[in-house]
């Protein structure tokens, strides 16, 4: 049977499985492996703009860090996976519009279990770099609040950008019901979160208001956002935020790699703002757009 592929590209990537290359059609992991077996991972995604990888240093670095605080053992180095990565580019002819998912997984068991002592064969590295643009509309986005909650740090520390993401797929399930774009995920005290993919912002009387990075992900471009807005005199600060500070928010939009920076439209169906993008949006949109094309590590082919 023949699928449609979002860009048909896709149809004959090569993907970095463990320590090599290998066609789409065969890059594959062991039943045994422990994302198999319990979504043991942790990832990353980056983005690859005009011959650069956009922020590699602060992905690898979270990465690495995940890694760690997961007791992952004989963690590949930072040079290995880097020239993975650039062999796979090379490989594909990517060096713009792509999106990179990086995955280091515990590696493959002797024996099925949840017990990290049956990983003895090391981490898998898998690098799959596909043909992607960003995956929001520019003209705004749809959400509604989802029922299902973002984890606690008592549960599962958000700090580690790891692949148990169940509750952010039921969250994105409920999403797709509603016929809607993605779901705004609450924290347990019922203060916003962020989406099921990406982070939040809000902006008031010309300022920027982001949920504390307690129960959300750590974003690396909700990081770059707070500092474009520095940059540009924007006040911005993190703060609990309500339901109703985001359905009476000037303007509200979320950022994340796979999605860059999305206005939102409208939430649980209450406009918000004047249901278009609005400036202050667009202003951080185009200096982000504008760092995508001048900052980076660059390709070496």
């Amino acid at each position: 049977m023949h699928i449609s592929l979002p860009d048909d590209r896709n149809d004959t990537i090569m993907i970095w499985v463990k320590d090599r290359l290998l066609p789409r059609s065969e890059a594959k992991i062991s039943v045994f492996d422990s994302a198999v077996q319990g979504g043991d991972a942790v990832w990353e995604g980056i983005r690859v703009y005009e011959g650069r990888v956009f922020e590699l240093d602060a992905h690898l670095q979270r990465l690495m860090n995940s890694a760690h605080v997961m007791g992952f053992k004989d963690i590949p180095t930072r040079e290995f996976i880097i020239d993975a990565l650039f062999a796979t580019l090379q490989s594909n002819g990517m060096r713009d519009d792509t999106h990179v998912r990086l995955t280091l997984t515990r590696g493959e068991k002797t024996t099925s279990g949840m017990d990290p002592r049956l990983n003895v064969f090391g981490p898998t590295l898998i690098v799959l770099a596909e043909w992607k643009k960003p995956v929001y509309a520019e003209s705004g986005i749809r959400l509604i609040t989802s029922s299902v909650r973002r984890n606690t740090p008592q549960c599962l520390d958000s700090k580690i950008h790891h692949n148990n993401l169940i509750n952010n797929i039921l969250a994105k399930i409920e999403a797709n019901l509603a016929g809607v774009d993605d779901a705004v995920m609450l924290d347990i005290h019922g203060y916003l979160s962020e989406t099921n993919a990406t982070n939040l912002f809000l902006v008031n009387n010309s300022a920027l208001l982001t949920p504390h990075a307690d129960s959300c992900l750590h974003g690396i471009t909700r990081s770059k956002i707070l500092r474009l807005a520095q940059d540009l005199s924007i006040p911005a600060r993190e703060s609990n935020l309500s339901m109703t500070q985001m359905y009476t928010a000037d303007e509200v939009f979320t950022t994340g790699t796979m999605g860059e920076l999305t206005p939102v439209l409208e939430v649980d169906g209450r406009m918000i703002g004047g249901g278009k993008p609005g400036p202050l949006t667009l202003k951080l949109r185009d200096a982000y757009w504008e760092r995508t094309k001048s900052e980076g590590t660059p390709l070496p082919f």
